[in-house]
């Protein structure tokens, strides 16, 4: 096998036998180190090397991948809008006037009654809530004009302060929670309207209920305290590297536009759809009346389009993941520091709606079908169906769809840098994971839940301005909580997908991690700086000295 006294050529650039340190924790002196072990991977053949090393992003013309999924995808739209165009072209204009068709014994069909009176059009009085509707609309757009700036000021000061917003930010979490507990437990007492409505015992309950899931809250963030400042670097580098690709928040939004703009015309052949029918006579009690009885092609019609919609949706998701994860991985790889790389977002674009558009429709069909049977699922629990052979159905296809959010958690991240097929990148970044004793599961999970705190304090503390302005400038009463309502949802959705893009680019940063780790390269110095101290993988390391021990 070799000489044992040769010293060992390092594979990895870091000793992935000795398990990384958190930042806040002192290292073990030198002579409490682990034995040193060979790489994870051993000494593998010529061959298998040579394309480990190969493992990076693929600058040059790719292939054509999963296209039985692209075609299927496309059979899918294709049939949903050419059955809808049928459905406008032969609708049934009767519908309308549905209420003026009386029976005829005579001919035994239902036919237009001639002195029918004209349909009862209601007017709806819109004076009174004009002034409502007016604060309402300006409400919202003044805070749909406001994200774009609040996103911004939100990515550069966690870019430059992250710690300081965290750690700011941290006792708000409890805070606010616990402001907003007391002022509705204090007005509803105060209203003689709503403590008469809620007595004061259930309004005890309630406070204390809150009260105590407050008390979880502040376990956890206390619990989770060590890893705060691991938490603070990894999103202060996800910051820096979307910072440096600010051209992803107009080309994200601009493709759920048109996602917008590509169900607008479903949607109006769901609508002509149902007008496809004739009005048919129905016999109830010896009486016969006119109803109307859609054709039988129009429920299956109904199933696709909401099947293709559907399908869209996280087909559009799971592509907006890849046109993140190329445009990272560009920055990440490039070898020039602080310098941009030139259409990395056309060129991921272009995969993404190209070669690898099979894979985006697979990925997105599994999440669509995860989705869907975790909902069917979800119902046959809340209706409590009894019996032991339901309750193993629901363990096994929990564990299914376990199975396959752990699949899907880093391949289309993979298959943007790589372009390698849906198959192919969940095994590779399987084994590159292993190979280098990262884990799959997780990266750094609370850094999703600090993201998601930030964003609830600043949408909690603009929708307090919002109320107290309304309160000021106008008259609307109680209908200034419900509009600050709005506003705060509105903000915390637009804020929910900036969390979003945060959670696909530090997955990205870890597989471009992952890939310098396994080729013994250093891409981002500040990366591996934080990333080496991410947790490795227990049961790898436990195998790779079980081998080495010869156990």
């Amino acid at each position: 096998m070799g000489n044992p006294e040769e010293p060992e050529k390092p594979i990895s650039l870091y000793d992935s036998s000795s398990p990384s340190h958190p930042l806040l924790s002192k290292p073990s002196p030198p002579h409490d180190d682990p034995p040193r072990v060979p790489p994870p991977y051993g000494d593998p053949p010529e061959s298998d090397a040579s394309l480990y090393l190969q493992i990076s992003y693929n600058y040059g013309p790719r292939s054509f991948r999963d296209l039985p999924f692209l075609i299927l995808f496309l059979i899918f739209v294709l049939c949903t809008y050419g059955f809808g165009i049928f459905s406008v072209l032969h609708r049934n204009t009767n519908y309308s006037s549905l209420s003026s068709y009386v029976y005829n014994s005579t001919s035994t069909s239902c036919v237009k009654d001639s002195v029918s009176s004209p349909p009862n059009w209601v007017l709806f009085n819109v004076s009174s809530g004009s002034h409502f509707l007016k604060d309402l609309m300006w409400t919202l757009v003044v805070t749909l004009l406001f994200t774009v700036p609040i996103c911004f000021l939100l990515l550069l000061l966690l870019k430059r302060y992250t710690k300081h917003i965290v750690y700011a930010s941290l006792p708000f979490f409890i805070l606010i929670p616990i402001f907003f507990n007391v002022y509705w437990f204090v007005a509803c007492t105060v209203s003689s309207s709503c403590s008469d409505s809620f007595p004061m015992v259930y309004r005890i309950l309630v406070l204390v209920f809150v009260f105590l899931v407050i008390g979880v809250l502040l376990w956890i963030i206390v619990a989770n305290w060590h890893r705060i400042e691991l938490t603070v670097s990894i999103i202060g580098v996800a910051s820096d590297a979307l910072s440096k690709n600010l051209g992803l928040f107009v080309v994200l939004p601009s493709l759920i536009l048109g996602l917008v703009v590509y169900y607008a015309p479903i949607v109006v052949f769901l609508v002509f759809s149902r007008l496809n029918g004739k009005i048919v006579p129905r016999e109830s009690k010896g009486e016969y009346t006119c109803v109307w009885k859609q054709d039988s092609w129009v429920p299956a019609y109904f199933a696709l389009a909401i099947l293709t919609m559907l399908w869209s949706a996280t087909a559009m998701v799971e592509a907006q993941v890849f046109v993140i994860s190329g445009t990272i991985s560009q920055w990440y790889f490039r070898k020039e520091d602080d310098s941009t790389p030139k259409r990395s977002i056309r060129s991921s674009l272009r995969n993404a709606f190209g070669p690898s558009s099979g894979t985006v429709c697979l990925s997105g069909l599994l999440i669509c079908v995860v989705r869907m049977v975790r909902a069917v699922v979800d119902t046959a629990r809340q209706e409590e169906v009894p019996g032991i052979v339901n309750l193993v159905l629901r363990c096994c296809v929990n564990v299914l769809l376990s199975a396959i959010d752990f699949l899907n958690k880093f391949t289309i991240n993979f298959a943007a840098i790589t372009g390698e097929a849906y198959c192919s990148s969940a095994r590779m970044t399987y084994e590159l994971l292993k190979r280098n004793l990262l884990s799959a599961v997780f990266v750094e999970t609370i850094s999703t839940r600090l993201l998601g705190g930030i964003v609830f304090v600043v949408s909690a503390i603009y929708a307090i301005a919002v109320c107290a302005v309304l309160n000021a400038v106008s008259d609307l009463g109680l209908e200034s909580y419900f509009v600050a309502l709005l506003a705060w949802a509105l903000l915390i959705l637009v804020l929910a997908f900036f969390v979003h893009m945060m959670d696909n680019v530090i997955d990205t940063v870890y597989v471009c991690y992952a890939i310098d780790r396994d080729r013994g390269e250093v891409c981002k110095q500040e990366v591996h700086e934080v990333y080496v101290h991410l947790p490795i993988s227990r049961n790898h390391r436990s195998n790779v000295v079980t081998r080495t021990l010869g156990v």
